[in-house]
């Protein structure tokens, strides 16, 4: 009952969860601020869809319950997605100042590295050394060659 008196209901308290939880992990990757900014985008957002893979609660909900990530995929941006957005468009915009960062819309840049970042986090196991494909043979990628095409994929595209 204690829960409730916070909480309104299940759902509510899980998006409370997932937000504080997913905002620590991004916390957590953010780099040296005196980075160069598309080494500190490319390096955060890698270190971040990293981290998510790793947390116990986005694994637990992306193999137990993935259905709750739908509406965030699907239907409206979260509020862990809406922090983040803020903090790429900031980078974006402090490359575009000095130089290092392509032309265009902070905004709509920011947006595509996010759009890209959730495949990565939530498909990555799908193109593993561990996943059988239907033709019965093994993909030989791991992880980590993917965090590394993740960051490449980001230089070249945010690079002026």
């Amino acid at each position: 009952m204690t829960i409730y008196r916070r909480w309104p209901d299940m759902a509510t308290l899980l998006s409370d969860l997932m937000t504080r939880e997913w905002s620590g992990v991004v916390d957590d990757s953010v780099l040296d601020m005196s980075a160069a900014p598309v080494d500190r985008l490319a390096t955060g957002v890698t270190r971040t869809v990293a981290a998510l893979r790793e947390n116990e609660l986005f694994g637990k909900i992306v193999h137990v319950d993935p259905e709750l990530l739908l509406p965030y995929l699907l239907d409206r941006r979260g509020r862990s997605q809406d922090t983040v957005l803020t903090l790429l468009e900031k980078a974006i915009v402090e490359g575009q100042n000095d130089g290092s960062v392509r032309k265009g819309d902070p905004v709509l840049l920011a947006r595509a590295l996010l759009l890209t970042a959730h495949g990565f986090a939530l498909s990555a196991e799908t193109m593993t050394a561990n996943t059988t494909v239907a033709s019965d043979t093994v993909a030989e990628a791991t992880v980590e060659d993917l965090d590394r095409e993740l960051r490449t994929v980001i230089e070249r595209y945010l690079s002026a």
